[in-house]
């Protein structure tokens, strides 16, 4: 039986939850779940290291390393066959703090230490 997958913490929300071409678009979109999102963001945006994104998201350096992988070739999906970009779903809850942490430093504001509330799936969870 395979282990139950671990809850991601998620310090950000997107904004926007679809991309795509302004002219035609491809087949079906490409559904990007918002960890991977959130590794993008923090990773690619914030520059922050796998290390430092691991330690936000509550999960291990190779978890990050394998979400945002993911995330990259959805990406590229997306952008060389022209097709939408959907980002929904997942297996996150957003942290308690969002509003003051979703910045780079989050996991020094104790957030990444779980003491700030955010400690388990208890917050909101994608489907």
């Amino acid at each position: 039986m395979p282990r139950p997958r671990k809850c991601r913490r998620i310090c950000a929300l997107p904004r926007w939850n679809t991309f795509g071409p302004l002219e035609g678009g491809g087949a079906q979109p490409v559904e990007m779940a918002v960890e991977e999102y959130e590794a993008v963001r923090l990773i690619d945006l914030l520059g922050c290291t796998q290390e430092e994104c691991a330690g936000q998201m509550g999960v291990a350096r190779s978890t990050v390393q394998q979400v945002y992988d993911q995330a990259r070739r959805k990406l590229a999906l997306a952008l060389v066959e022209g097709r939408r970009l959907v980002i929904s779903g997942g297996d996150y809850m957003l942290c308690a703090q969002a509003e003051e942490c979703a910045g780079r430093d989050c996991a020094r504001r104790q957030c990444g230490q779980r003491r700030c509330g955010c400690g388990g799936c208890t917050g909101p969870k994608a489907d």
